[in-house]
């Protein structure tokens, strides 16, 4: 499975639009080869970086199996993020550059999770049932 994006290449700056700093939207994300027998997807996004620690930015699962999740889009159930908020919250590091891991998974099932949950909570429920993962990582700073 690759995850590719048209308005960022992997490990190069992420557009100040996918930022805090601008329209904070998701980019867009093409998918390529996603694993025969996937019945859902998972996206997480999250900045290793962070002074506090590994911050997210968006947690979305049982996306249908597509090979697009497209630009400022709602593409599956939104689970809740390190601002606190259920929905995309893009690069806004207080200093310096950091990266931003978007993280996908090929699930061979639906979670069938309310929404809101944690990333923790959805990797917990991912555990056995990922077929294939990648990930696409985007720099920024202010």
């Amino acid at each position: 499975m690759k995850l590719t994006s048209p308005a960022f290449e992997y490990n190069k700056f992420i557009p100040k639009k996918f930022t805090c700093l601008g329209e904070d939207v998701n980019p867009t994300l093409d998918i390529k080869d996603i694993p025969r027998g996937a019945q859902s997807l998972v996206l997480i996004v999250d900045d290793p970086d962070a002074p506090v620690g590994t911050w997210v930015h968006w947690v979305v699962y049982d996306i249908p199996v597509t090979d697009l999740i497209k630009e400022n889009s709602i593409p599956g159930t939104q689970g809740i993020n390190d601002f606190n908020k259920i929905n995309y919250g893009g690069p806004c590091p207080p200093s310096g550059t950091h990266r931003y891991f978007f993280k996908l998974y090929a699930l061979d099932t639906k979670l069938n999770l309310a929404q809101g949950r944690t990333k923790t909570q959805i990797e917990k429920a991912m555990d056995g049932h990922i077929l294939e993962k990648d990930e696409l990582i985007g720099l920024f700073k202010k």
